[in-house]
């Protein structure tokens, strides 16, 4: 069995259907349910927000992954751990006292997970990798699906890797934006430990032979 984690994600499900495309989740080989939520200000769209998220944790049997694309994410932090978010991820550009939030998070019994932008670079994580648990690259720009993968962010997982074993940190690497079966063995060969994957997965005709050929 592959090591690399494959997390769908849930904004491109059918909302319509969404019970019956979490519990396809569920029943694949997946690891994790990804959940994007975004507040219109920090990223330009809308997606979800806690009843949602509510709904999805009622029929989930896989640990939910919450990457927050909002601004002031920490008004938010002890609602996410009672919705039974197991991973909350930050982004880097929306958190002036990153420290005391991933401390938050962490106090809440959750895993805390940082994102950053396209042109954030990694080296400016350098002072608070070993209390980072998950690291998502954004491989496209936040807040819409679909988008195109951005080729440099094969170096950039290089990079913190690099800066991951130079501070003996056990930081875990998440891929978001772009990913498909063409680039997925090339990440995981840079260092990925854990691939997002929307419509790829949901807009495929067999999304649980999706996601295992993802797995690898």
């Amino acid at each position: 069995m592959s090591k690399t984690l494959i997390a769908p994600s849930l904004l491109a499900a059918d909302f319509g259907n969404l019970q019956r495309d979490v519990e396809m989740v569920n029943a694949s080989e997946a690891d994790w349910h990804h959940i994007d939520v975004m507040d219109g200000v920090f990223v330009p769209n809308i997606s979800y927000g806690m009843p949602v998220l509510k709904a999805i944790q009622q029929h989930a049997t896989k640990p939910l992954d919450v990457h927050l694309m909002i601004v002031d994410p920490d008004r938010y932090i002890e609602e996410f751990a009672r919705l039974g978010a197991a991973h909350l991820t930050v982004h880097y550009e929306a958190c002036p006292h990153l420290h005391r939030t991933l401390q938050a998070i962490k106090s809440h019994g959750m895993k805390a997970g940082v994102a950053i932008n396209p042109h954030t670079n990694v080296q400016l994580l350098e002072d608070t990798i070993k209390d980072i648990d998950i690291v998502i690259i954004m491989s496209v720009n936040p807040g819409f699906g679909g988008q195109s993968f951005i080729e440099n962010t094969y170096d950039k997982i290089k990079s913190l890797k690099a800066l991951i074993t130079k501070k003996n940190a056990s930081t875990l690497i998440e891929i978001d934006g772009g990913v498909t079966t063409n680039n997925a063995q090339k990440l995981v060969a840079a260092g990925a430990d854990i691939l997002v994957a929307g419509s790829f997965v949901f807009k495929s005709q067999d999304p649980q032979a999706t996601i295992k050929a993802l797995k690898g």
